[in-house]
Parts: structure tokens; C-alpha cells; sequence
């Protein structure tokens, strides 16, 4: 499956590049540069996860199941903490940045746009937390 998504990220990213040299100021122009935003927003998002999918611990070939009957909990990571921790502190900074130069509404819609960075720099310190110690 990784590299399904690796091979169609990269055909679909070379489309965005390939419509990108076709943006005009015509009715054509317009629909290649929807292709452009949307093929490159495929194209990034499979790549993405070609290369950071992990494999499920039952998808190897020849795989034995374990013996033991009682799941073991990994570790906590101090990486989930920090790079949580970041997530929220840079969109706290750039949200306070817009609330500065453009005023309320501009922040607002900072916010909207950076709720995803923010549900999962949360999720990341949630786990963190939640995690065996």
C-alpha cells in the first residue's frame, strides 16, 4: 500500500506541475488551476503517507503470533510531548501574530485554519500523557 501511495503521490504531484504551466486568466485557466490546488493536495497528502505509514505488526510475511497474552504498552516518548507542545505554541503564536497586524477577524480565521495543527498537536501531548510510564 506504501507504495501504491508513493507512486500515485508523485504522478499526482507531476499533474500539478504539468497544469500549473496551463494557469491562465480563461474559463480553461481556472479549471487547470483547481487541478493544479487539488492534484497537488493529493499528490502531497499520499506522499506523506507513503513515507510515515508504519506497518501493522500482523502485516509481515511469516509472522508468528506472539505468545504472550497481555499486550505490552510502549514506552512514553518525550518526542510526542515536544513536538505537541510546539504544534500549540506556534499556533498560538501565529494566531496572536494575526490578532496583532489584521485584527479579530483575520485571527478568527487563522484559527479555522489552523484547527487541524491544533487537534493534533493536542492529541500528541493527550498521549503522551495517557501512555505508560
Amino acid at each position: 500500500m506504501r507504495a501504491l501511495s508513493l507512486v500515485a503521490g508523485i504522478a499526482l504531484a507531476a499533474l500539478a506541475f504539468a497544469a500549473a504551466t496551463r494557469v491562465t486568466d480563461t474559463r480553461e485557466g481556472l479549471v487547470a488551476e483547481v487541478v493544479t490546488l487539488l492534484g497537488g493536495l493529493a499528490g502531497v497528502g499520499l506522499l506523506i503517507y507513503a513515507f510515515t505509514a508504519r506497518r501493522r505488526p500482523g502485516a509481515t510475511r511469516g509472522a508468528t503470533p506472539s505468545s504472550a497474552s497481555t499486550p505490552i504498552a510502549p514506552p512514553r516518548s518525550t518526542r510526542d510531548l515536544v513536538l505537541g507542545a510546539g504544534g500549540v505554541a506556534l499556533a498560538v503564536l501565529l494566531v496572536a501574530g494575526l490578532a496583532v497586524s489584521g485584527g479579530l477577524l483575520w485571527a478568527g480565521l487563522g484559527l479555522a485554519l489552523l484547527l487541524p495543527m491544533l487537534a493534533g498537536s493536542v492529541y500528541l501531548c493527550v498521549r503522551f500523557l495517557r501512555s505508560a510510564p
